[in-house]
């Protein structure tokens, strides 16, 4: 059966009262044919997130409403696999029900490395030099993602794309990318500059894919990065809830937007 991810518009809802629900659901469900793998709450916000393995949308709503009548705003259709490498798990925590879940919000942060010049420079050194250059960068990104609680979701060809718990965090591991790659150019003839674009979001949002507006956004930025930049969203700034890591901002013309998109460059030297 397909898996598919909603979100409820809880405001004013505790987590007892979110995981109560969630064992009513747990309660009928076999009588539909489905099963509630887990839920994610965001108290800040009042949005819980459910994944569901369920025959269609309909059939999940329909124990929803029978539950507890708490029925889904969105319903977006995901692959189990995407939803752990960005959330880490598929399943309830241990003490199932009892509020736990409600410790993450299933917000993430989202971050995007790109390798500058990459296709010039698998002209220019062959694709066995090229590729053993790949795999440094490889190695520094997955490196500082192991110190910053990040979670490698894709490796994208000259590039990788991660998740984060939070901005900060997403943040901080951007910050050591950059200066580990200074470090890297400053030992080794061929040197290797980076560009990275970061945004955070929800799991579902307006019947996107799964995070699929704040993986495209991201994505842009990162596209819009000069070498050894790092572009933030607005999102990602505000979350920060600092100005000092951020040296100025601009609004980018992104490829696939209407307007022009407010982003903040972050500053990592020094």
């Amino acid at each position: 059966m397909p898996i598919f991810m909603d979100r409820h518009d809880l405001t004013g809802a505790t987590s007892e009262e979110v995981a109560e629900a969630h064992l009513k659901d747990l309660g009928i469900q076999d009588q539909y044919g489905v099963k509630f793998l887990t839920y994610w709450f965001d108290h800040r916000n009042g949005r819980t997130f459910c994944l569901i393995d369920a025959p269609d949308m309909e059939t999940a709503q329909c124990v929803h409403r029978e539950a507890h009548g708490f029925v889904a705003s969105e319903v977006v259709e995901v692959a189990l696999s995407a939803v752990e490498a960005f959330l880490g798990r598929i399943d309830d925590l241990e003490g199932r029900g009892s509020g736990a879940e409600s410790r993450d919000a299933g917000h993430r942060a989202v971050l995007f490395t790109d390798i500058v010049g990459s296709t010039e420079m698998t002209s220019r050194l062959g694709d066995r030099r090229a590729t053993e250059l790949v795999r440094a960068h490889d190695s520094v990104v997955r490196r500082c993602l192991s110190r910053s609680a990040g979670r490698e979701v894709k490796h994208t060809g000259d590039g990788i794309m991660a998740a984060f718990p939070s901005s900060a965090a997403a943040v901080d591991c951007a910050v050591k990318i950059q200066r580990e790659f200074q470090r890297f150019n400053a030992d080794n003839p061929e040197e290797l500059h980076i560009r990275i674009g970061l945004d955070s979001g929800e799991p579902v949002e307006d019947s996107n894919d799964l995070f699929g507006t704040t993986v495209q956004t991201a994505a842009r930025l990162c596209a819009a990065a000069g070498a050894d930049q790092i572009l933030a969203s607005e999102k990602v700034f505000q979350e920060c809830g600092t100005a000092d890591r951020f040296a100025r901002a601009g609004r980018f013309r992104l490829k696939g937007f209407s307007k022009r998109v407010l982003a903040y460059q972050c500053a990592w030297s020094g």
